[in-house]
C-alpha cells in the first residue's frame, strides 16, 4: 500500500477547489456584509467612541470593522475566494461540459431496471419502426435524441435541460467576477503604498491646503470614495477620505463649483429634496459642463460620479446681541459672527473664545410631550424635563457655539432665535452641554407681556447689584407692613432679612439660599422657615421689579398671575445661571443664510464588473431553479420495450411527465389495428 505523504502543492490545490473551502470563505464574508451594513463605516473615530465606549472601540478597531470593506482580512478572504472559485470552475467546467454533451448511452439494460422511475410495455413493432416512432415523439416534446442500435434491438438515449448545469457554472463565474470587483475598489493602491511608506494618514486637524503630499492621492487614483462640502459661491477641487482615525486629501481630476443650494422642506419643516447646481471646470479655468445633482441623480464624469449626500451651513452670518449674565446692568452688546470662524469674547469673567459650529435654520421639536434635541430630552437647568400638549411643529432658527475659557475647556451651547411657549408661558432657550454625547441641558429666560427679554435683563441686574438692594429691601418693608407699623424695629428686621435673602440669592440663586438654611435652622423648622424665605424672597423681587420699570420710564407692573410668573421665572432663571456655565447669553437677532452641499465623490473601476457578476448570478440562478434536466432511455428489443426516465429534482412536474411518457409509451406499442390515441396527449 502506498502511504507517501501529499505534496504541499497537492495538498494546497486541493483545499482550494474544495467546495467546502468556498462556501467557509463566503459564510465569513457574509458575517462581514451584514456587520458592515449595520455598522455605519467610515465615520470619524470620535464618533465611534462615544456610540461603542472606550473598550468596544478598541476590539472593533482591532478587527477592522470600522472599514469592513477595505480592511486587509476581508481583502485577503476576498483573493483567496477569486483563487479558490476559479480553480473549482477550472477543475469541474469540463465535466460539466461532458455531461451536457452527453447522452449516457453506455447505459446497460441492467441499471436501467434498477430505475425507480421505469415502465415496461409489451409489443409486436419490429424495434426499429417502434424506436423511430418513440424517437419523433420524444423529440415533439423538446427532447434531443440519439439513436443507438444494439444487437438485439434499440436504445434510444434523450436528454431536455442540460442548460441546467450552466447555472453552476454561471454562478460560480459571477461570484468570481463579484470579488475582482471588490478587490479593483478596495483601495490596494494605497494601501500598498501605505506599507512600503509612501503614504501615510493625516490626523491633524489643518487646511487642506497645508495637508502634505504624502498624505495626498493624486487624480489619476483608481479607486476612491470621498466627500467634501461646499458653500455657495464656492468651489473645491478635491474630496476627503475619512481613513482609520485621520484623512486623505484625494485631487479631483477638475473643479467643482456650487452656484446654487435648493431645499425643499414639508410643512412641519423637516426636509423633503434637495439639489445643488454645479459647474464643472477643467484645471485651466475652462468650463466643462453644468448639471444640476439631486438624491438619486448623480452626474458622472471622467469616470467619477458625484452625488447628492447632505447638506450644511456654509458660512452663514449672524448679528448678535450680547448679554453680561452676571453685570448688576441691563444693556447689552453688539456682536458679530460667522459659522466655523472664531472671535474672542471679554466679559467680566475673562476673556474666552467664541466658536460658532453650525446654523440651523429649521428646529423640529416634539411640542406634545417631552422637547426633543436630536433625541435627547429637553430638560431646564436644575430642574425637570419640560412638557406641553403639543405635536411636532418648527420652532424656528438656532445656532450652535463652543465657549473656550483661557485652560482650553470648553463647553457647547443652542440658542433659539425666537422664543418657545411652555406651559402656556414664553421662553427664550439656551441649551448647554459639556461633552457632544450629552443631551443639552436648557437654560429659560422668561418674556413679559411685551414678548420682550429687557424686563428680564432689568430685574436680574438689579437684584445682582449690591447698591440697589437697601432700597429694595426697604420698598419690601413698607409693602409688608401697616401704616402703624413702619418705621419701628419691625421693618428694620424686615429690611435687614429682605436684604439678607437678596445677598445669598445673588451670590449662588436657591443653592446658596438652601445652604445658609441647613447652617442655621434647626431642621425641625427648615420647612417653615423655607416657605418664609421664598416669600420675602418673591415680595421684594416684585419690589424690585417695580423699580426697574420705574428707572426705565415704563408702567408700574399689575399685581396678577402674568407678573407672579414674571418674578418666579426670573428667580429661576437667575438660579440656573450659576449652573449654566457661561459669563453672557448670546441672542440671535438676524441673520444672512449661506447654503452648503454635501457631495460624495466616488470613482468606482469594480462597478461594472459587480453588475456584470450579479447579472451572472441572476442567470444562473434562474437556470438552477427553472431549468429541469430530465433524461430518458428507452431500450427497445423484439416484443419488449423498457422506459426508463431520471432527474436531478424529483418534483410533481416529474412525476406527471413521467406518466405522460409511459402512457405514450402503451400508446406507440399498440397492435396496429387497434386504433391509437394521440400520443401528445
Amino acid at each position: 500500500m502506498n502511504t507517501a505523504t501529499p505534496s504541499f502543492g497537492k495538498s494546497l490545490f486541493e483545499l482550494l477547489s474544495s467546495m467546502r473551502f468556498a462556501i467557509s470563505l463566503l459564510s465569513i464574508l457574509a458575517v462581514a456584509s451584514i456587520i458592515g451594513t449595520v455598522l455605519k463605516q467610515s465615520e470619524p473615530y470620535a464618533n465611534y467612541i462615544m456610540q461603542l465606549g472606550p473598550f468596544w472601540f478598541l476590539v472593533f478597531e482591532k478587527l477592522g470593522l470600522y472599514d469592513v470593506y477595505h480592511a486587509a482580512w476581508f481583502l485577503v478572504i476576498l483573493t483567496f475566494l477569486v483563487v479558490s472559485t476559479s480553480v473549482c470552475i477550472t477543475r469541474n467546467a469540463p465535466n460539466f461540459v461532458r455531461e451536457m454533451k452527453s447522452f449516457r448511452e453506455h447505459v446497460s439494460e441492467q441499471s436501467l431496471n434498477a430505475f425507480k422511475h421505469r415502465h415496461e410495455a409489451v409489443t409486436a413493432h419490429a424495434p426499429e419502426a417502434l424506436a423511430a416512432s418513440a424517437q419523433a415523439y420524444l423529440e415533439g416534446q423538446g427532447y434531443k435524441v440519439k439513436n443507438l442500435p444494439r444487437e438485439d434491438g434499440v436504445l434510444l438515449a434523450a436528454k431536455a435541460g442540460s442548460w441546467n448545469r450552466l447555472g453552476y457554472f454561471l454562478a460560480h463565474s459571477s461570484i468570481v467576477m463579484i470579488c475582482i470587483g471588490g478587490l479593483m475598489d478596495g483601495n490596494l493602491i494605497f494601501k500598498a503604498q501605505q506599507v512600503l511608506g509612501y503614504k501615510k494618514i493625516e490626523t491633524r486637524d489643518i487646511p487642506q491646503s497645508q495637508v502634505p503630499a504624502i498624505s495626498r492621492l493624486s487624480p489619476s487614483n483608481p479607486s476612491f470614495r470621498g466627500s467634501v462640502q461646499i458653500p455657495e459661491g464656492s468651489s473645491a477641487d478635491v474630496a476627503f477620505l475619512n481613513v482609520a482615525d485621520g484623512y486623505l486629501v484625494q485631487e479631483l481630476p477638475f473643479t467643482v463649483a456650487l452656484k446654487q443650494f435648493r431645499i425643499e422642506h414639508y410643512t412641519t419643516g423637516q426636509p423633503k429634496s434637495f439639489e445643488s447646481d454645479v459647474e464643472l471646470f477643467d484645471h485651466a479655468g475652462n468650463k466643462i459642463r453644468e448639471a444640476t445633482i439631486a438624491v438619486n441623480h448623480p452626474l458622472v464624469h471622467d469616470n467619477v460620479a458625484i452625488y447628492q449626500a447632505s447638506f450644511a451651513d456654509g458660512g452663514t452670518r449672524l448679528t448678535l446681541r450680547g448679554w453680561n449674565l452676571f453685570a448688576p446692568t441691563a444693556s447689552s452688546f453688539p456682536l458679530a459672527g460667522t459659522v466655523y470662524q472664531d472671535t474672542t469674547l471679554t466679559s467680566e469673567a475673562g476673556e474666552h473664545t467664541l466658536e460658532f459650529i453650525d446654523f440651523r435654520p429649521f428646529n423640529i421639536e416634539n411640542m406634545g410631550g417631552d422637547i426633543v434635541e436630536t433625541g435627547s430630552a429637553m430638560s431646564v437647568l436644575g430642574g425637570s424635563p419640560v412638557s406641553d400638549n403639543r405635536h411636532l411643529r418648527n420652532v424656528g432658527p438656532s445656532f450652535q457655539y463652543k465657549l473656550r475659557d483661557a485652560r482650553g475647556q470648553a463647553r457647547e451651547f443652542s440658542n433659539y432665535m425666537l422664543p418657545l411657549e411652555l406651559d402656556g408661558r414664553w421662553y427664550m432657550m439656551s441649551g448647554v452641554r459639556d461633552t457632544p454625547n450629552e443631551a443639552f441641558r436648557y437654560l429659560r429666560m422668561p418674556l413679559d407681556a411685551a414678548g420682550d427679554i429687557d424686563s428680564f435683563m432689568r430685574l436680574r441686574g438689579a437684584l445682582l447689584n449690591a447698591e440697589l438692594r437697601p432700597e429694595i429691601a426697604a420698598r419690601f418693608a413698607r409693602q409688608a407692613l401697616p401704616q402703624e407699623a413702619r418705621s419701628t424695629e419691625i421693618e428694620d428686621k424686615l429690611k435687614f432679612s429682605a436684604s439678607q435673602m437678596l445677598a445669598l440669592f445673588a451670590e449662588g440663586g436657591f443653592q446658596s439660599l438652601g445652604r445658609f438654611i441647613e447652617d442655621n435652622i434647626p431642621e425641625a423648622e427648615r420647612e417653615k422657615a423655607v416657605g418664609t424665605y421664598l416669600r420675602i424672597l418673591e415680595l421684594a423681587t416684585f419690589e424690585a421689579l417695580q423699580l426697574t420699570n420705574q428707572q426705565a420710564g415704563l408702567p408700574v407692573p399689575p399685581a396678577d398671575d402674568a407678573t407672579g410668573w414674571l418674578v418666579r421665572d426670573t428667580l429661576n432663571s437667575i438660579s440656573d445661571m450659576f449652573v449654566y456655565g457661561a459669563p453672557v447669553y448670546l441672542q440671535l437677532m438676524s441673520y444672512d443664510e449661506v447654503k452648503a452641499s454635501g457631495l460624495q465623490l466616488t470613482r468606482s473601476p469594480g462597478q461594472n464588473v459587480v453588475y456584470l457578476g450579479s447579472l451572472l448570478l441572476t442567470l444562473g440562478v434562474f437556470f438552477m431553479l427553472y431549468v429541469r434536466e430530465r433524461r430518458v432511455w428507452l431500450r427497445i428489443k423484439p416484443g419488449h420495450a423498457l422506459l426508463a426516465m431520471s432527474s436531478a429534482k424529483q418534483t410533481i412536474d416529474f412525476e406527471k411527465e413521467f406518466t405522460q411518457h409511459a402512457q405514450a409509451l402503451d400508446t406507440l406499442t399498440q397492435p396496429a389495428s387497434t386504433p391509437a390515441k394521440n400520443p401528445e396527449a
